[in-house]
């Protein structure tokens, strides 16, 4: 776009430049046609009610002169004047728009069950991997909200802190696997300390547990009921996700490709118990899609206002096409008292 200094230039009437612009008030462009329209009227008037004298000429007199052509020009810059003044009322203006989008966040742990029972096959491929793309969707629905991640079996590790460096959650998520952590055994106790552990010194006005397990707790040195009671003296809300299906379920293939099966069980009861200490919600998820739902579910409980700022920097350019407009009109002055304006009419 040229400088507002630069008003001169032939650049302000390039297409290009009316591409770019928008228009405070767009309607006054419409006036443009009508532009034409009163000189097409003027001109029938002009013929129909102006006197005519009758002159009788030899044929080899009569001449046609290339320089009565230059009567036209007073009435095209007028007729230019009056666009221009039509543009420069209609406000022509580029626009910059700045959004920035902020909130005051959450903190959430996901605290996921990696024990060896999360091998089973109900879930495809297992309980594991499901867990994981939920994991990753869930993380990808968030904005600026701090988010880690606890891993459990036998033990409880802190895989990664609270953080929002998303990319990087992916990664870790990526890289689970039941080799992670050597202690076999469920302790959802022991992972519940190290969530709280990781959020107690957190001043956030929220912090929230995601714990998802498939099992009893056989493991660990804390009892579940006492880890969610702490969590709950630092408000921390827990949710708790129990994972699988209770019964006969596929545990895998033995050489022959023949499939093999176990009965699984799940203590509901201390997963309940523990959301409902944590004034969260208790969740059981049987497959796949029940498992996508339960953390669109928290997804949406959990949801804070994201406020914004609009910065919109706006620039005017109706002056431009005013100065040019006065110009014109000032060389249409000029004309009317030279001999383009009367060659006919003398």
């Amino acid at each position: 776009m040229p400088e507002v200094s630069k008003w001169f230039s032939f650049s302000w009437f390039y297409p290009t430049t009316f591409q770019n612009f928008t228009w405070e008030y767009k309607f006054f462009l419409m006036f443009l046609l009508a532009i034409p329209v009163i000189y097409i009227l003027r001109w029938l008037l002009n013929i129909r009610l102006k006197q005519k004298l009758t002159i009788a000429l030899p044929e080899k007199q009569i001449k046609s002169d290339l320089i009565s052509i230059l009567r036209f020009i007073p009435d095209i810059l007028f007729a230019m004047m009056m666009a221009l003044l039509i543009v420069a009322l209609a406000r022509p203006q580029t626009s910059n728009e700045k959004v920035e989008q902020w909130t005051e966040g959450i903190d959430i742990m996901l605290v996921i069950d990696i024990s060896r029972s999360m091998t089973i096959m109900d879930f495809k491929p297992n309980r594991l991997e499901a867990a994981k793309k939920v994991a990753k969707n869930f993380i990808a629905g968030r904005f600026q909200d701090r988010i880690g991640i606890v891993i459990f079996s036998g033990d409880a590790y802190s895989l990664a802190p609270l953080t929002t460096d998303y990319k990087l959650l992916n990664t870790y998520i990526d890289e689970i696997n039941f080799e992670k952590i050597e202690a076999s055994g469920t302790a959802i106790g022991s992972a519940l300390a190290v969530a709280t552990n990781r959020m107690r010194e957190s001043d956030s006005k929220t912090k929230v547990v995601i714990l998802l397990s498939d099992g009893d707790n056989t493991a660990g040195n804390i009892d579940p009921i006492t880890a969610a009671e702490i969590s709950h003296a630092y408000d921390i809300k827990i949710y708790t996700i129990a994972i699988g299906k209770e019964g006969k379920v596929p545990t895998g293939k033995d050489i022959f490709g023949r499939v093999l099966y176990s009965n699984n069980t799940l203590d509901e009861t201390t997963l309940r118990r523990i959301a409902e200490i944590g004034e969260g919600n208790f969740y059981r998820a049987s497959d796949n899609k029940a498992l996508e739902d339960v953390f669109k579910l928290i997804d949406q409980y959990e949801k804070v206002e994201i406020k914004e700022n609009r910065f919109k920097d706006t620039s005017d350019y109706y002056q431009v096409y005013l100065k040019w407009a006065i110009l014109i009109f000032l060389l249409w002055i000029a004309l009317k008292s030279t001999f383009m304006s009367n060659i006919l009419k003398d």
